[in-house]
């Protein structure tokens, strides 16, 4: 059996009511009930991370290392697994991880904070490669990425495990669990391609968990899917080290990624991340060419400060430029903060506003049905060009030939 098909970051997920408690030393109130499907990170584990985060100055600074996490008691791990790559070996039998920024430290019988890369006698192995918890055909624009093939399909894939413990996560029954905790497929990349080519897609999503800890199952799909004629999305939080992603650039032709806020101390005491690598990723994709798009999710009371959402407008103009979409997108309460309001839509047009006074030629607001901008208008002549309406349905695509039908003029994006 398969989990049932999960949300992107422009899905309206559901969500169940749950108790909430503040925990000692920390500014954001979580969970007091988390999910059992949760176990490897517990609620405890939660408590003291967030106090001693707030003590200590965050989980990690960036290049610095974190422990992982060993077998629970009376756990069987599973069987296989294939070499991981980008780490290191170290004395003991120990190894350290240089995929992502965390830099885990990894002992023999032990994990890194994704849960699905495993010390087994010295060599890392990844627990999850051809192995997805989850499958799906969805609308591209459900990435969400509106300049990129519209109207057509992607094949989505994603398994367990993450390198984020965002307190608001939407798909926390994936993300946040083992591979032993969810039924799995036999699906190597071949038979992602195959799958994908049966289902007329344009392209395979790498989507609904973090992409980057399945990073030998992605790159290798990848690869198999450009000799097919099939583009490959990575929809992601941009939690990677430099090395790695930019050979998968190589391989990839666009990405949405989550530049989830814009202050070191949201990033660390939400989402248990780091700014700065989300930052130089966004830098690396654009220096290597390949497309993206941004989405911001606007969380009540942590990041929707005027003054934040001005700050990273003004990153985003003066080292990406003016032509990468920027989706704002209305948080819905669930998970560990469930208690939160959703999104006031004002919040989102005024963040809206905010981004197009300072040259972001293409805003959107997400999450939000039938909102107007959730459209796309011609930046020179203001036509629309593409209407959405319910489901990222496209009911009119005026862009043609890259081009504005109107006006002539050209459209950032992949039209084709």
């Amino acid at each position: 059996m398969f989990q049932p098909a999960t949300t992107d970051r422009g899905d309206i997920p559901g969500g169940s009511v749950r108790t909430f408690k503040r925990v000692e030393g920390s500014p954001i109130p979580v969970a007091a009930d988390p999910p059992s499907r949760t176990t490897r990170r517990g609620f405890l584990k939660l408590a003291v991370g967030l106090g001693a985060g707030v003590a200590l100055g965050g989980f990690a600074m960036y290049g610095l290392s974190r422990t992982g996490n060993t077998t629970r008691e009376g756990e069987v791990p599973p069987s296989g697994g294939t070499e991981a790559r980008y780490y290191v070996p170290m004395k003991g039998q120990g190894v350290r991880c240089e995929l992502c920024p965390n830099h885990c430290t990894i002992a023999p019988g032990s994990r890194g904070v994704c849960e699905v890369r495993e010390n087994r006698s010295g060599k890392l192995l990844t627990l999850v490669y051809g192995k997805p918890c989850t499958w799906h055909v969805d609308p591209i624009e459900k990435k969400p990425l509106y300049h990129f093939l519209p109207a057509t399909t992607a094949f989505s894939i994603a398994t367990a495990g993450c390198n984020f413990e965002c307190l608001y996560c939407q798909n926390w029954e994936i993300s946040q669990a083992r591979p032993e905790d969810l039924d799995s497929i036999d699906m190597p990349p071949e038979k992602v391609v195959d799958l994908a080519l049966q289902s007329g897609s344009a392209c395979i999503a790498y989507t609904y968990n973090e992409p980057t800890i399945f990073y030998e199952y992605m790159y290798d799909t990848c690869k198999l899917a450009r000799a097919s004629g099939i583009k490959n999305l990575d929809v992601t939080n941009g939690f990677m080290n430099t090395e790695p992603l930019t050979e998968l650039c190589k391989v990839m032709d666009a990405a949405n990624v989550d530049l989830k806020g814009f202050s070191e101390d949201f990033y660390q005491n939400v989402c248990s991340g780091q700014l700065q690598p989300v930052l130089d990723y966004l830098l690396t994709m654009k220096e290597k060419g390949v497309w993206m798009e941004i989405t911001n999710l606007i969380v009540p009371t942590l990041n929707d400060k005027t003054e934040m959402i001005s700050d990273m407008c003004d990153w985003i103009v003066g080292d990406l430029g003016t032509d990468y979409p920027l989706h704002f997108s209305r948080f819905s309460p669930l998970y560990k903060l469930a208690h939160l309001p959703y999104t006031p839509v004002t919040i989102l047009e005024q963040a809206r506003e905010i981004a197009m006074s300072k040259g972001i030629k293409y805003v959107y607001i997400g999450n939000v049905p039938g909102h107007a901008a959730d459209n796309t208008y011609c930046h020179s002549c203001g036509q629309m060009l593409i209407e959405r309406g319910l489901y990222f349905s496209v009911l009119q695509n005026n862009v043609d030939g890259g081009r504005c039908k109107f006006c002539g003029t050209r459209i950032p994006g992949v039209w084709a």
